[in-house]
Protein backbone atom coordinates (compact mmCIF):
# COMPACT_ATOMS: atom_id res chain seq x y z
CA UNK A 1 0.00 0.00 0.00
CA UNK A 2 1.49 3.44 -0.95
CA UNK A 3 2.75 5.65 1.88
CA UNK A 4 0.26 8.37 0.93
CA UNK A 5 -2.68 5.95 1.26
CA UNK A 6 -1.40 4.81 4.64
CA UNK A 7 -1.27 8.38 5.93
CA UNK A 8 -4.79 9.06 4.66
CA UNK A 9 -6.15 5.94 6.34
CA UNK A 10 -4.50 6.85 9.64
CA UNK A 11 -6.03 10.34 9.40
CA UNK A 12 -9.46 8.77 8.77
CA UNK A 13 -9.03 6.56 11.86
CA UNK A 14 -8.16 9.57 14.03
CA UNK A 15 -11.10 11.59 12.61
CA UNK A 16 -13.50 8.70 13.27
CA UNK A 17 -12.38 8.28 16.90
CA UNK A 18 -12.40 12.06 17.47
CA UNK A 19 -16.01 12.15 16.26
CA UNK A 20 -17.34 8.89 17.76
CA UNK A 21 -15.20 8.67 20.91
CA UNK A 22 -13.59 5.44 22.23
CA UNK A 23 -14.11 2.73 19.60
CA UNK A 24 -13.52 -0.96 18.92
CA UNK A 25 -11.27 -2.08 16.03
CA UNK A 26 -14.20 -3.79 14.27
CA UNK A 27 -16.17 -0.50 14.10
CA UNK A 28 -13.09 1.44 12.96
CA UNK A 29 -12.39 -1.14 10.19
CA UNK A 30 -15.97 -0.84 8.95
CA UNK A 31 -15.78 2.97 8.94
CA UNK A 32 -12.56 3.18 6.90
CA UNK A 33 -13.61 0.23 4.72
CA UNK A 34 -10.41 -1.72 5.35
CA UNK A 35 -9.79 -5.27 6.57
CA UNK A 36 -9.37 -5.97 10.27
CA UNK A 37 -5.77 -7.06 9.61
CA UNK A 38 -4.73 -3.68 8.15
CA UNK A 39 -6.84 -1.73 10.66
CA UNK A 40 -5.20 -3.52 13.61
CA UNK A 41 -1.76 -2.78 12.15
CA UNK A 42 -2.58 0.93 11.77
CA UNK A 43 -4.00 1.09 15.31
CA UNK A 44 -0.85 -0.54 16.71
CA UNK A 45 1.29 2.05 14.91
CA UNK A 46 -0.84 4.96 16.15
CA UNK A 47 -0.65 3.57 19.68
CA UNK A 48 3.16 3.17 19.45
CA UNK A 49 3.37 6.77 18.17
CA UNK A 50 1.27 7.85 21.22
CA UNK A 51 -1.36 9.37 18.94
CA UNK A 52 -3.97 6.95 20.33
CA UNK A 53 -4.43 5.38 23.76
CA UNK A 54 -5.59 1.81 24.40
CA UNK A 55 -7.85 0.61 27.21
CA UNK A 56 -6.91 -2.07 29.75
CA UNK A 57 -10.45 -3.46 29.72
CA UNK A 58 -11.41 -5.85 26.96
CA UNK A 59 -14.64 -6.24 25.02
CA UNK A 60 -14.36 -9.92 24.20
CA UNK A 61 -10.66 -10.03 23.35
CA UNK A 62 -10.44 -6.53 21.80
CA UNK A 63 -9.19 -3.36 23.50
CA UNK A 64 -10.85 0.02 23.02
CA UNK A 65 -8.90 2.81 21.27
CA UNK A 66 -9.36 6.48 22.15
CA UNK A 67 -7.72 9.91 22.04
CA UNK A 68 -6.31 11.62 25.14
CA UNK A 69 -9.12 13.52 26.84
CA UNK A 70 -11.78 10.90 25.98
CA UNK A 71 -11.10 8.79 29.10
CA UNK A 72 -14.48 9.58 30.71
CA UNK A 73 -16.27 8.13 27.65
CA UNK A 74 -14.82 4.69 28.53
CA UNK A 75 -17.61 4.51 31.13
CA UNK A 76 -19.98 3.29 28.41
CA UNK A 77 -17.89 0.09 28.19
CA UNK A 78 -18.00 -0.55 31.98
CA UNK A 79 -20.78 -3.12 31.48
CA UNK A 80 -18.09 -5.41 30.01
CA UNK A 81 -16.25 -5.56 33.36
CA UNK A 82 -16.43 -8.84 35.29
CA UNK A 83 -18.76 -9.04 38.33
CA UNK A 84 -16.30 -8.07 41.09
CA UNK A 85 -14.62 -5.49 38.86
CA UNK A 86 -18.05 -3.91 38.21
CA UNK A 87 -18.69 -3.86 41.99
CA UNK A 88 -15.35 -2.12 42.58
CA UNK A 89 -16.09 0.32 39.72
CA UNK A 90 -19.49 1.30 41.18
CA UNK A 91 -18.07 1.68 44.71
CA UNK A 92 -15.25 3.94 43.51
CA UNK A 93 -17.50 6.00 41.22
CA UNK A 94 -19.94 6.58 44.10
CA UNK A 95 -17.26 7.61 46.63
CA UNK A 96 -14.68 9.27 44.30
CA UNK A 97 -11.84 8.22 46.68
CA UNK A 98 -11.31 4.90 48.49
CA UNK A 99 -8.68 3.97 51.09
CA UNK A 100 -7.10 0.65 50.15
CA UNK A 101 -6.72 -0.63 53.75
CA UNK A 102 -10.49 -0.26 54.35
CA UNK A 103 -11.53 -2.45 51.38
CA UNK A 104 -12.50 -6.15 51.54
CA UNK A 105 -9.98 -8.55 49.98
CA UNK A 106 -12.02 -9.33 46.79
CA UNK A 107 -12.52 -5.60 46.11
CA UNK A 108 -8.78 -4.98 46.68
CA UNK A 109 -8.02 -7.46 43.91
CA UNK A 110 -10.74 -6.14 41.58
CA UNK A 111 -9.83 -2.46 41.95
CA UNK A 112 -6.30 -3.22 40.77
CA UNK A 113 -7.75 -4.68 37.57
CA UNK A 114 -9.84 -1.63 36.57
CA UNK A 115 -6.81 0.49 35.62
CA UNK A 116 -8.88 2.62 33.21
CA UNK A 117 -11.00 3.97 36.07
CA UNK A 118 -9.00 3.55 39.32
CA UNK A 119 -5.98 5.86 39.71
CA UNK A 120 -3.70 5.09 42.71
CA UNK A 121 -2.04 7.75 44.88
CA UNK A 122 -0.41 7.91 48.33
CA UNK A 123 -1.11 10.14 51.32
CA UNK A 124 0.69 9.77 54.68
CA UNK A 125 2.12 6.39 53.55
CA UNK A 126 -1.40 5.13 52.86
CA UNK A 127 -2.58 3.89 49.44
CA UNK A 128 -5.74 5.49 48.04
CA UNK A 129 -7.69 5.10 44.78
CA UNK A 130 -9.40 7.96 42.94
CA UNK A 131 -11.99 7.78 40.18
CA UNK A 132 -10.59 8.86 36.79
CA UNK A 133 -12.74 12.04 36.57
CA UNK A 134 -11.86 13.15 40.12
CA UNK A 135 -9.17 15.84 39.71
CA UNK A 136 -6.10 16.50 41.87
CA UNK A 137 -7.78 19.73 43.03
CA UNK A 138 -10.82 17.73 44.13
CA UNK A 139 -8.53 15.27 45.97
CA UNK A 140 -6.78 18.05 47.86
CA UNK A 141 -10.11 19.57 48.94
CA UNK A 142 -11.55 16.20 49.97
CA UNK A 143 -8.44 15.20 51.95
CA UNK A 144 -8.49 18.52 53.81
CA UNK A 145 -12.12 17.90 54.76
CA UNK A 146 -11.19 14.29 55.71
CA UNK A 147 -12.22 11.50 53.36
CA UNK A 148 -15.57 9.95 54.36
CA UNK A 149 -15.63 6.17 54.60
CA UNK A 150 -17.39 4.22 51.82
CA UNK A 151 -21.13 3.80 52.36
CA UNK A 152 -20.89 0.06 53.20
CA UNK A 153 -18.19 0.65 55.86
CA UNK A 154 -20.11 3.59 57.37
CA UNK A 155 -23.24 1.45 57.71
CA UNK A 156 -21.27 -1.36 59.39
CA UNK A 157 -19.71 1.06 61.91
CA UNK A 158 -23.09 2.65 62.65
CA UNK A 159 -24.59 -0.80 63.42
CA UNK A 160 -21.68 -1.64 65.76
CA UNK A 161 -21.98 1.73 67.49
CA UNK A 162 -25.73 1.27 67.98
CA UNK A 163 -25.20 -2.21 69.46
CA UNK A 164 -22.67 -0.84 71.96
CA UNK A 165 -25.05 1.99 72.93
CA UNK A 166 -27.82 -0.58 73.59
CA UNK A 167 -25.49 -2.57 75.86
CA UNK A 168 -24.50 0.56 77.78
CA UNK A 169 -28.14 1.60 78.26
CA UNK A 170 -29.03 -1.86 79.57
CA UNK A 171 -26.22 -1.66 82.10
CA UNK A 172 -27.29 1.85 83.25
CA UNK A 173 -30.84 0.66 83.97
CA UNK A 174 -29.80 -2.27 86.19
CA UNK A 175 -29.83 -1.89 90.00
CA UNK A 176 -26.50 -0.77 91.50
CA UNK A 177 -25.99 -4.06 93.38
CA UNK A 178 -26.69 -6.13 90.27
CA UNK A 179 -24.39 -3.88 88.21
CA UNK A 180 -21.52 -4.47 90.67
CA UNK A 181 -22.11 -8.25 90.68
CA UNK A 182 -22.14 -8.34 86.88
CA UNK A 183 -19.30 -5.86 86.39
CA UNK A 184 -16.79 -8.41 85.06
CA UNK A 185 -19.17 -10.14 82.62
CA UNK A 186 -20.29 -6.72 81.30
CA UNK A 187 -16.69 -5.74 80.63
CA UNK A 188 -16.13 -8.99 78.75
CA UNK A 189 -19.18 -8.37 76.55
CA UNK A 190 -18.11 -4.84 75.69
CA UNK A 191 -14.58 -5.96 74.84
CA UNK A 192 -15.35 -9.17 72.99
CA UNK A 193 -18.29 -8.18 70.77
CA UNK A 194 -16.39 -5.78 68.48
CA UNK A 195 -13.46 -8.23 68.35
CA UNK A 196 -15.77 -11.01 67.13
CA UNK A 197 -16.97 -8.75 64.33
CA UNK A 198 -13.46 -7.89 63.17
CA UNK A 199 -11.72 -11.26 63.44
CA UNK A 200 -13.58 -13.05 60.58
CA UNK A 201 -12.58 -10.29 58.14
CA UNK A 202 -8.92 -10.54 59.17
CA UNK A 203 -9.00 -14.34 58.90
CA UNK A 204 -10.73 -14.11 55.51
CA UNK A 205 -8.09 -11.66 54.27
CA UNK A 206 -5.30 -13.95 55.48
CA UNK A 207 -6.87 -16.96 53.70
CA UNK A 208 -7.44 -14.98 50.48
CA UNK A 209 -3.91 -13.53 50.50
CA UNK A 210 -2.33 -16.98 50.97
CA UNK A 211 -4.26 -18.34 47.97
CA UNK A 212 -3.38 -15.25 45.90
CA UNK A 213 0.32 -15.60 46.85
CA UNK A 214 0.32 -19.30 45.87
CA UNK A 215 -1.25 -18.50 42.48
CA UNK A 216 1.21 -15.66 41.83
CA UNK A 217 4.17 -17.97 42.54
CA UNK A 218 2.69 -20.53 40.15
CA UNK A 219 2.12 -17.84 37.45
CA UNK A 220 -1.63 -18.51 37.51
CA UNK A 221 -3.86 -15.55 36.60
CA UNK A 222 -7.11 -14.80 38.50
CA UNK A 223 -9.88 -14.08 35.96
CA UNK A 224 -12.83 -13.63 38.32
CA UNK A 225 -14.06 -14.34 41.86
CA UNK A 226 -17.16 -16.59 41.91
CA UNK A 227 -17.57 -16.70 45.71
CA UNK A 228 -15.58 -16.05 48.87
CA UNK A 229 -16.16 -16.78 52.57
CA UNK A 230 -14.19 -17.99 55.60
CA UNK A 231 -14.49 -21.65 54.53
CA UNK A 232 -13.81 -21.63 50.80
CA UNK A 233 -12.79 -19.44 47.88
CA UNK A 234 -13.98 -20.13 44.32
CA UNK A 235 -12.04 -18.48 41.48
CA UNK A 236 -11.99 -18.59 37.69
CA UNK A 237 -8.32 -18.90 36.74
CA UNK A 238 -6.21 -18.92 33.60
CA UNK A 239 -3.68 -21.76 33.70
CA UNK A 240 -1.55 -22.84 30.74
CA UNK A 241 -3.70 -20.73 28.41
CA UNK A 242 -7.02 -22.32 29.47
CA UNK A 243 -9.79 -21.31 31.87
CA UNK A 244 -10.48 -23.55 34.88
CA UNK A 245 -12.27 -23.33 38.20
CA UNK A 246 -10.18 -23.29 41.38
CA UNK A 247 -11.86 -24.24 44.65
CA UNK A 248 -9.67 -23.44 47.67
CA UNK A 249 -10.67 -24.85 51.07
CA UNK A 250 -9.58 -23.19 54.30
CA UNK A 251 -8.90 -26.52 56.04
CA UNK A 252 -6.20 -29.14 56.61
CA UNK A 253 -8.08 -32.30 55.65
CA UNK A 254 -10.30 -32.78 52.60
CA UNK A 255 -13.15 -35.29 52.54
CA UNK A 256 -15.39 -36.76 49.84
CA UNK A 257 -18.01 -34.05 50.41
CA UNK A 258 -15.48 -31.30 49.56
CA UNK A 259 -14.61 -32.99 46.26
CA UNK A 260 -18.26 -33.54 45.35
CA UNK A 261 -19.14 -29.90 46.11
CA UNK A 262 -16.22 -28.67 43.99
CA UNK A 263 -17.28 -30.97 41.16
CA UNK A 264 -20.86 -29.64 41.26
CA UNK A 265 -19.67 -26.02 41.10
CA UNK A 266 -17.40 -26.79 38.14
CA UNK A 267 -20.13 -28.75 36.37
CA UNK A 268 -22.55 -25.81 36.58
CA UNK A 269 -19.97 -23.55 34.93
CA UNK A 270 -18.92 -26.29 32.46
CA UNK A 271 -15.28 -26.00 33.53
CA UNK A 272 -12.58 -28.41 34.66
CA UNK A 273 -11.55 -27.78 38.24
CA UNK A 274 -8.59 -27.75 40.62
CA UNK A 275 -8.81 -28.13 44.40
CA UNK A 276 -6.47 -26.30 46.77
CA UNK A 277 -6.17 -26.77 50.55
CA UNK A 278 -3.68 -26.43 53.41
CA UNK A 279 -3.11 -30.19 53.70
CA UNK A 280 -3.45 -33.54 51.95
CA UNK A 281 -6.73 -35.46 51.63
CA UNK A 282 -7.47 -38.00 54.35
CA UNK A 283 -6.51 -41.62 53.52
CA UNK A 284 -10.17 -42.54 53.09
CA UNK A 285 -10.57 -39.66 50.61
CA UNK A 286 -7.43 -40.70 48.70
CA UNK A 287 -8.86 -44.22 48.35
CA UNK A 288 -12.15 -42.69 47.13
CA UNK A 289 -10.32 -40.65 44.44
CA UNK A 290 -8.19 -43.63 43.36
CA UNK A 291 -11.25 -45.90 43.11
CA UNK A 292 -13.00 -43.40 40.84
CA UNK A 293 -10.14 -43.25 38.33
CA UNK A 294 -10.72 -46.74 36.95
CA UNK A 295 -14.52 -46.78 37.38
CA UNK A 296 -16.18 -47.29 33.97
CA UNK A 297 -19.79 -47.33 35.09
CA UNK A 298 -22.37 -48.38 37.70
CA UNK A 299 -25.25 -50.61 36.65
CA UNK A 300 -28.45 -51.48 38.48
CA UNK A 301 -29.65 -55.09 38.70
CA UNK A 302 -33.41 -55.35 37.98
Amino acid sequence: MPAQDTTKLKDRIISFIRLRGPSLPVHIAKSIETSMLFTSAFLSELFAEKVLKMSHLRVGSSPVYFIRGQEKSLEKFSNHLRSKEKEAFNLLKENNILKDSELDAPIKVAIREIKDFAIPFHKDNELYWRYLTFSEEDIKKMLEEKIPLPKEIRQKEEVEKEQLNVLKKEEDTKPIKKEIEQKKPVKKILKKKPAKKKSPTKKNDKFFNKVKEFLAKSSIEILDIESFNKNDLVLRINISGGEKLLVAYNKRKLDEKDIINASKKASKLKLKYIILSFGEPAKKTKDFIEAGKSLDGIEKID
